[in-house]
């Protein structure tokens, strides 16, 4: 290796490990974890690196799986049970729904093995183990090189690396993956087993899986009862299969114990899981954008197709069950985007970048660092010139193709066009199963005039249709027009076109009304809008590159990890609650008196099981009381983000004590700034969870392969 490069990992390996621990800020690597585990023991935890990440012996990594490839879940026996959230496990139990079984109204419990039900696509995946390869990546890297030899360079050694990493494994279950950590200054391989036979054994009803929907999802007191139970299956010889009736539970390396003990304030809580994307470190331009103009017109777009869809799902139970997949999605982000601005401008944290970017220019300068002076001027130039682009993108993901009807043109095009016909009909198939037309209509509606509202803001030029090119085009009208002549706005229409040999029927679809519509945004995105985009964040990412190694050497006190990116984290607090704004505390709990305030069958989302109310009515709790009452929920310091839906929530001992499932509100902001006062990660209490399996799913015969701990 260069000297360059070697002189680069000396300077990272002493900067990443921190001197102290800043609140409770930080997703950690499982592999360095032996660097934190002094705070962690400060804060009350009793095991030792080697129980959290080992290769040489079962751990709790050998519990925490990939669930799905977008959140967390965890083994809970030694017979392959796994639990995630309600939320997690939704499209799951959506697929199996109907109005003559409404798994999502009435909840599912699976009484015998043969009543678990197989989930198509759903895999779990397990991190086998972890190794640092910085080296072996940059091997042969230098300071001659271009960048696009680097980036060739580079990949040609990531293969070799992941080749190797899985020679005599099955690539059918086994992948490997080497991720770059600290914008591509440190490197590190993660081997990978999946098991694709994953069956649906419990989920609660939604009344309690969801219960206060979107208007209490993000917010705090919580009172939801998220979680959805799943087992994995294996092959007789405990391998990864395909499924097969002839599967049998999956024996996993480690599963985990459940406390029924409690927890109290001040308690130890480690959550281990798969947090999705951060961006700690990105400079003041990008944070502004995000709070200033980004979230807010996806927040204005996303707002008239939420008050479409409620509309309509409010009427009729079959819309309901077709649109509550897509209902959660658009909004989650929606009310997420609400509070991560607010939170930004509430702490100032473009201000507080540009004073930090202002402090590391004035060191540059003063001591002659002459590679790193023009570092940030030229980032700042190109975010100016991206800003604009990026606006243009949001514009046209959250509004052309938040039309399902164009983004379905788009996907069954591009299949057609590979000549996969077989995956075409199944693609429309899948496509109209949950698809109503009068939600469509109304959303392009809505959508298309907005969008022309706000496009003269972006330089993406206006698409050459001359219905568009009147500014008082009816869209309305326009878009009774377009659905009622498109055949893809029809499942029968739609078949008989995909029944065509694959020529006619790529000519029958490129004379759609639905495809002539959207092809020329396609083009203006795909052949103009994107290439710049994409060149501008590749120069960023090189940047950013060179960022990190210097504001590493500048702020040499900092607490520096690496960005969420989808690998597995530990991150560690302590239950605590908070106070967010003047006048107002909240505690760290919720209690089942809670749910019963909120009660309301009135209410889709407040109408909960008549079984509870008896329950409630007898104070009937069993062996599940607390101080006469149920714990549901709990709140706590850990740093977390998406993707660490359903990760274990652990006490001192690595037992699970709940289920994370969401942050607060006023802390969303914390995948870029994380602030200690305000940032917390809200979890359904187990107790919650055993009480509702036993007492409304009367499904208690599952605690006998759970180990629990008093």
């Amino acid at each position: 290796m260069k000297r360059r490069a070697l002189l680069t990992l000396l300077l990272l390996a002493a900067l990443i490990i921190p001197k102290s621990l800043c609140a409770d800020e930080g997703m950690w690597l499982p592999m360095l974890i032996e660097q934190k585990i002094v705070d962690m023991q400060k804060l009350g935890f009793r095991l030792t690196s080697d129980d959290i990440y080992s290769v040489n012996k079962a751990c709790l990594k050998d519990a925490v799986v990939h669930f799905g490839g977008g959140c967390t879940g965890e083994l809970i026996s030694d017979r392959g049970l796994l639990i995630t959230n309600h939320h997690c496990g939704y499209g799951q139990i959506q697929a199996h729904s109907s109005v003559e079984h409404d798994y999502l109204k009435d909840g599912f419990w699976a009484m015998t093995r043969t009543d678990e039900l197989p989930n198509k696509g759903l895999r779990v995946t397990f991190l086998r183990r972890m190794e640092d390869v910085t080296a072996r990546v940059l091997t042969d890297i230098n300071e001659q090189m271009t960048e696009a030899e680097r980036t060739s360079a580079i990949a040609s050694n990531i293969k070799s690396i992941t080749e190797e990493a899985l020679k005599g494994l099955d690539p059918k279950f086994w992948s490997a993956q080497v991720s770059p950590m600290y914008y591509g200054n440190q490197y590190f391989l993660y081997v990978n087993e999946s098991f694709t036979d994953v069956r649906l054994v419990g989920a609660p009803p939604s009344s309690i899986g969801k219960f206060g929907g979107d208007t209490d999802n993000w917010m705090w007191p919580r009172h939801t009862g998220d979680f959805s139970l799943f087992r994995v299956y294996a092959n007789a010889e405990n391998q990864p299969a395909d499924y097969s009736p002839e599967n049998v539970p999956y024996r996993p390396r480690k599963y985990l114990t459940i406390s029924t003990k409690g927890i109290s304030e001040g308690d130890f809580t480690m959550v281990y899981g798969y947090p999705g994307r951060t961006q700690e470190y990105v400079l003041s331009p990008a944070v502004d954008y995000i709070a200033n103009v980004s979230n807010p017109v996806k927040i204005r777009l996303r707002t008239l197709r939420l008050d479409i869809m409620n509309n309509y799902q409010s009427k009729d139970q079959a819309v309901r069950i077709q649109y509550s997949n897509k209902n959660a999605g658009v909004s989650n982000a929606w009310k997420k985007w609400q509070g991560e601005a607010n939170g930004i401008i509430r702490l100032n944290t473009a201000g507080k970048k540009r004073h930090f970017e202002d402090r590391f220019m004035a060191w540059a300068q003063a001591g002659n660092r002459t590679e790193y002076l023009q570092l940030m001027p030229e980032m700042k130039e190109l975010y100016n010139r991206l800003q604009p682009l990026q606006f243009a993108a949001d514009l046209h993901n959250e509004a052309i193709m938040a039309v399902e009807l164009l983004r379905f043109a788009d996907d069954l095009h591009k299949t057609v066009s590979s000549g996969k016909m077989d995956a075409a009909v199944t693609q429309a198939t899948n496509f109209f199963k949950d698809y109503y037309l009068p939600i469509d209509k109304d959303i392009f509606s809505a959508l298309l005039t907005e969008y022309y509202k706000l496009l003269p803001q972006s330089p993406l030029p206006s698409v050459n249709l001359p219905a568009l090119n009147n500014a008082c085009v009816d869209f309305g009208a326009l878009s009774n027009q377009l659905f009622n002549a498109s055949a893809l706005a029809n499942k029968e229409k739609t078949l008989a076109l995909l029944a065509l040999p694959k020529e006619e029927a790529l000519g029958a679809l490129e004379n759609d009304p639905a495809w002539q519509f959207v092809a020329p945004f396609l083009t203006e995105y795909t052949a103009k809008l994107e290439p710049q985009i994409r060149e501008i964040n590749s120069r960023l990412t090189l940047l950013y590159r060179t960022w990190m190694r210097a504001i590493m050497e500048f702020d040499k006190d900092r607490v520096f990890f690496p960005d969420a990116n989808s690998t597995l984290r530990v991150t560690y607090g302590t239950v605590q609650g908070y106070r967010p704004a003047d006048g107002i505390t909240y505690l760290p709990f919720s209690t089942l008196e809670g749910i019963m305030e909120k009660d309301n069958p009135n209410i889709f989302d407040y109408d909960i099981p008549q079984s509870l109310r008896d329950i409630y009515a007898k104070k009937d709790y069993g062996r599940w009381a607390t101080g006469g009452t149920i714990p549901v929920c709990f709140i706590a310091t850990n740093h977390t983000s998406g993707g660490n839906s359903g990760s274990p929530v652990l006490n001192d001992r690595g037992h699970l004590l709940g289920l994370n499932f969401d942050r607060v509100w006023e802390g969303t902001m914390s995948d870029i700034a994380f602030d200690p006062m305000v940032c917390r990660n809200i979890s359904v209490d187990i107790r919650f969870v055993l009480f509702v399996i036993d007492r409304i799913g009367h499904a208690s015969y599952l605690f006998e392969e759970l180990d629990f701990s008093e």
